[in-house]
């Protein structure tokens, strides 16, 4: 039964326990109190131990990398647990980070990420990672120690918000702890369901002094949940593939990104381009000769764009359509057979011809099973197409057209070229995002990132580190806006604290260009978008970072080299304009928002422009 202390009565006996720990050690080890790692195994969690001993245990046997956050009164007792079972942490400077780092290090592993914070504060702090994490598809565990729970529980205890209903939304399922016995299984669980279906954030809630208390468990992990498959929805599915006369194109989101090779296939099966969401860049090498980039309207490469035209069926699997990568949902209209380990998914936001729910995988390999059925001849011609369109492409992106300080689309061909394939890459919520997902050819899986739907502004300086952490193999850069980096940039402290190598490169204009470039057609003024200027070589030096500048284009590709050649994390500060070059993204947002205003709210903003086009005044912040 857990004792129905406060924290603060917790803390008052820990002196007394710590006495009588170093003197009563031979006598707790004859009476069965064990050391965690006795009886631990990776088929599961055997013998006596604390609650907090189980937790480290049932980490262990789920091969969990590196556990992200910051120790409080409340979970010692689990920190304690997870040097002794030597499971790996890392302390972060925010606990906003923790949950952006444990999404980071599931995207590159594509295992499931772990942290684990405080109650009240800690929680609150996590909620924006956990948010980008929910709707990103990315399975994360979310260890949230708890105060007392119960009819009986103090009032006024540290950290007491109504934790549980702050977390419930964010997650695919919250799992509570109601004694130390479930602690094992509570944490088998939320693994399984995180990486369930379509991927996403579990929470657990342990009241504190479930940690401290002793139990014998035995409790082996479950069983993986059943793959999902609607065998009379993929009959439909064939009897359109097997139609030759259609052309088919392939719409390929995350969900899609550790079933790459078989993709492939079934692309070269079926001769049918390949564009991806953001989110799935990468699951099919952009050197594939069918592969034509991300989005396929006006949003994304041209390539896409124009190799679509030509398409009158889009097999759309493990994708959503969601706004961003759709440019507020500016969907060409198509046939669409969509597929989705997702039920709440398949058709949402398009109109569709068939909804299958299946695993991507198991979609792929059932189609690869029926070739003789669908087998297309070699297309030459649509080869020599997407290749000839994605030559222009990298041609127009790789010459700097912005002169005035560097161009950034010039900057982040120039930092593909020197990085090798598989060095992994941070993109942030910046006005040269989209450039990012045009620029940045990815040649396989888990290797960009960006915050797509939840657009989580600063989550790369985190994520870099993160991902640095759990795979030392390779190189992080990190790219951000000067925005950005003012509400993420004490975290780069850690990266010193720790030694951990991440290239952090800064594009700095002074504002918020992205708002700007959302303002200043509409209002033709911008409000609130102006920032402090930052002294980045003396902050570097302040958190122990080594620093470098690149200033003009000319530098670009020198200012890079010297960035990769130094050893330890380095901030590197890009001075940049964004005058001179279009985004394709924002063409089609602003395009769609205005077709679809209705007539009263078109004829204010006409009228509003107007008016301020004749009389403009220099009241732009």
């Amino acid at each position: 039964m857990a004792l129905n202390l406060s924290r603060r009565e917790a803390l008052g006996v820990l002196g007394a326990i710590g006495a009588a720990t170093a003197s009563s050690a031979a006598t707790s080890v004859a009476a069965g109190h064990v050391e965690v790692g006795r009886y631990v195994k990776r088929q599961g969690v055997h013998g006596r131990m604390t609650g907090a001993q189980a937790a480290a245990a049932a980490l262990a046997c789920e091969g969990v990398a590196c556990v992200f956050g910051i120790p409080g009164a409340q979970s010692n007792e689990f920190w304690d647990a997870l040097k002794a079972r030597r499971v790996p942490y890392l302390l972060v400077t925010n606990e906003s980070s923790a949950s952006v780092m444990a999404d980071a290090a599931a995207r590159v592993t594509g295992q499931p990420g772990v942290f684990n914070v405080v109650p009240g504060p800690g929680l609150t702090n996590a909620m924006t990672g956990i948010g980008e994490a929910l709707l990103d598809s990315v399975p994360i565990v979310g260890i949230i120690t708890d105060v007392i729970q119960g009819p009986d529980a103090p009032l006024g205890q540290v950290h007491s918000l109504p934790n549980t209903a702050l977390l419930r939304p964010l997650v695919k399922a919250l799992i509570e702890v109601h004694h130390q016995a479930e602690i094992p299984g509570a944490i088998y669980q939320a693994f399984e369901i995180a990486r369930s279906g379509e991927p996403g954030p579990v929470g657990i809630m342990i009241s504190f002094p479930h940690f401290t208390a002793v139990w014998d468990y035995d409790q082996a992990p479950p069983p993986p949940r059943p793959l999902p498959f609607d065998e009379n929805a993929y009959r439909q599915v064939l009897g359109h593939l097997s139609n030759r006369s259609r052309r088919v194109g392939i719409y390929a989101g995350l969900g899609c990104m550790d079933a790459g090779p078989a993709l492939a296939a079934v692309a070269e099966m079926l001769q049918a381009p390949v564009a991806t969401s953001v989110s799935g860049k990468g699951c099919i090498p952009d050197g594939h000769p069918l592969a034509v980039g991300w989005g396929y309207g006006k949003q994304g490469t041209r390539a896409a764009e124009k190799t679509f035209k030509d398409v009158d069926l889009v097999l759309a699997v493990g994708v959503r359509y969601s706004e961003v990568s759709t440019a507020n949902y500016a969907i060409p209209p198509h046939n669409v057979i969509h597929v989705d380990a997702n039920p709440n998914n398949l058709g949402r936001n398009v109109p569709t011809c068939v909804k299958l729910c299946a695993d991507s995988q198991v979609f792929f390999d059932r189609l690869l099973a029926d070739a003789p059925a669908l087998q297309r001849p070699a297309c030459p011609p649509l080869w020599k197409k997407i290749q000839d369109i994605r030559q222009v492409d990298h041609r127009e992106n790789s010459v700097p057209k912005i002169t005035r300080g560097v161009d950034p689309m010039y900057f982040l061909t120039q930092l593909r070229c020197a990085l090798g394939p598989d060095e992994l890459i941070f993109v942030d919520v910046t006005a040269s995002t989209h450039w990012a997902s045009e620029a940045i050819t990815v040649q396989g899986p888990r290797r960009y990132f960006t915050p797509t739907n939840n657009q989580s502004m600063g989550w790369a300086l985190p994520a870099a580190i993160g991902a640095q952490r759990v795979r030392p193999d390779r190189q992080v850069v990190s790219i951000t806006g000067d925005g950005c980096f003012l509400m993420s940039a004490m975290e780069l402290s850690t990266a010193a604290r720790a030694c951990l190598p991440v290239k952090f490169f800064v594009l700095d204009d002074g504002a918020y260009h992205y708002m700007q470039m959302l303002q200043e057609p509409v209002y033709r003024r911008t409000t609130a978008t102006e920032i402090a200027r930052i002294n980045y070589a003396a902050f570097a030096q302040g958190v122990g970072l080594g620093y470098n500048e690149i200033g003009q284009n000319p530098d670009v590709g020198p200012g890079i080299a010297r960035a990769l050649a130094t050893p330890g994390p380095l901030l590197t500060r890009v001075v940049i304009s964004y005058e001179g070059r279009e985004v394709r993204w924002l063409n089609a947002l602003k395009s769609t928002y205005v077709s679809r205003l209705p007539t009263d709210a078109k004829v204010r903003m006409a009228s509003r422009i107007g008016v301020r086009s004749l009389s403009r005044r220099p009241d732009d912040d």
